[in-house]
């Protein structure tokens, strides 16, 4: 893997970093298994984590399912989770 700094690596950072905070707060406020569910669906987010699947399936995950996926996780957390209602009752 390269060692480069452009807008997808920081962003693909970013957003596993979310991804990874929003699985630990469903694991301990929530429920255990949305909580590792989110951890999984941060991997594919996270350069590393790609860079490795990559190597293995000799493919990488195209960006356009990663935008699609993160929009249906964002919506799925904030709008129906029960995540999203403990946030709204703050």
């Amino acid at each position: 893997m390269e060692n480069r700094l452009d807008i997808w690596s920081i962003s693909g950072w970013l957003f596993g970093i979310v991804m990874l905070i929003v699985g630990l707060l469903n694991m301990f406020l929530v429920h255990l298994v949305p909580g590792i569910a989110y951890l999984l669906l941060s991997l594919i987010y996270l350069p590393p984590a790609n860079a490795y699947f990559r190597k293995k399936t000799g493919f990488p995950i195209p960006l356009a399912v990663k935008l699609i996926l993160g929009v249906a996780i964002f919506f799925f957390t904030l709008g129906v989770s029960d995540l999203g209602d403990m946030i709204d009752k703050l």
